[in-house]
């Protein structure tokens, strides 16, 4: 039996005191997880934009745009790496209805 695959997308708020050098580490490690275990259809970074509220006294972040296709335990796998990663102040991944 085939195994599900599903299209994904993952925004993220990176820590915008962090370094260029920091930052473009932290988008290339989940870059290569999800290329390692599925596939990068789009990757979009927004940039610094002010957060709607404060996170741990911080007003702004920096957006990074995912979207990727992948079996459904790719998703957990994501969120778990995410939410341990310094830097990362605000995860979602949501399933792409395309």
């Amino acid at each position: 039996m085939a195994k599900a695959i599903d299209k994904y997308e993952v925004m993220y708020i990176i820590n915008p005191n962090f370094s260029e050098e920091q930052i473009a580490a932290i988008v290339e490690k989940f870059k290569t997880l999800i290329e390692a275990n599925g596939t990068l259809d789009e990757l979009e970074e927004i940039g610094k934009r002010k957060l709607a509220y404060e996170i741990n006294y911080i007003s702004e972040g920096y957006y990074v745009l995912m979207k990727f296709t992948g079996e459904p335990g790719l998703p957990a796998e994501l969120d778990r790496i995410l939410g341990i990663t310094d830097g990362i102040l605000r995860r979602l991944i949501t399933l792409r209805a395309e």
